[in-house]
């Protein structure tokens, strides 16, 4: 997990069992520095080229800004902030293990279980004191009992064990090119709905074609866009509806509704910002 210190931030990964460290500074508004240190070349050349993935400095945005510059929804958010990127994670897993846990609760509920869980079976640097998440081998061996100490519910609990159990076994290969084999594994895992495949495929392997169409925020922002009324809601098929001309940068042009939306007050002009807003309030399965 993500760590302030000395003015940026610091990352524990694992590449094939080795760990890495990897430090993000931003000294200045055009410059986004990644180091990373590792036992040997190739694992520290890897962790470094995650964290670029998980920080989308390295996407090239011209085509949409090209394409969507002058729409009426997300052209102002797009001039404003041309930079926009929405982070991800630097492991796939890690998104989908997330993902899992944030099912159908507050967000920052959330985020004390997955505390929890990368405290008490994540894997730890004893230099640094960094944590990881844990393996998808361990999150599959444990008790159900002892990750509903964590604060998850008992069929997430479940859910999560039997998603972990399909990447540890290699069933499911989330880094393989085809990202629809796996998704399809992973539907048929009760618990695991679309919302939770959207959040993979965008936060964990850098598509932008998935929206998480079911997430309250974007419920919201379409009831209003679309009815006029700040108390509205919209169905994920309007969710979907509504962003489907953006196509392939659906995505990326959710971000930008969203930020227009809320003032911009969720969305840091950073490459290095950790963008939230798509994922703020309750989410579906």
């Amino acid at each position: 997990m993500l760590v302030r210190r000395d003015g940026g931030l610091s990352r524990l990964l694992h590449v094939g069992g080795e760990p890495a460290t990897v430090w993000v500074m931003q000294p200045s508004r055009e410059l986004v520095v990644v180091r990373a240190e590792a036992a040997s070349q190739a694992v520290a050349s890897e962790a470094l080229g995650r964290m670029r993935f998980a920080l989308g400095v390295d996407d090239d945005l011209r085509p949409f800004w090209d394409a969507f510059r002058e729409d009426p929804l997300v052209g102002p958010s797009l001039k404003r902030r041309p930079h926009l990127r929405v982070v991800r994670r630097p492991e796939p897993f890690e998104a989908l293990a997330w993902a899992i846990c944030e099912q159908l609760i507050e967000y920052e509920r959330a985020v004390e279980i997955e505390r929890r869980i990368v405290v008490s079976l994540g894997r730890r640097c004893e230099r640094t004191g960094l944590r990881d998440l844990p393996t998808p081998a361990t999150l599959a061996g444990a008790a159900p009992a002892q990750l509903q100490a964590f604060g998850l519910s008992a069929s997430r609990a479940l859910t999560l064990r039997r998603a972990a159990g399909e990447v540890a076994s290699g069933r499911v290969d989330l880094r393989a090119d085809g990202h629809e084999a796996g998704w399809r594994r992973l539907r048929a895992i009760p618990g695991v709905g679309q919302w939770t495949i959207d959040v993979l495929a965008l936060h964990g392997q850098g598509r932008y074609d998935c929206l998480p169409a079911g997430d309250l925020a974007y419920l919201k922002f379409a009831g209003r866009h679309l009815h006029g009324d700040p108390k509205a809601r919209a169905s994920e098929e309007e969710v979907r509806a509504l962003f489907e001309p953006y196509g392939r940068w659906a995505a990326l042009a959710g971000a930008h509704a969203l930020g227009a939306a809320s003032g911009g007050a969720t969305l840091r002009a950073t490459p290095a910002a950790r963008m939230r807003s798509p994922r703020a309030g309750q989410r579906r399965a």
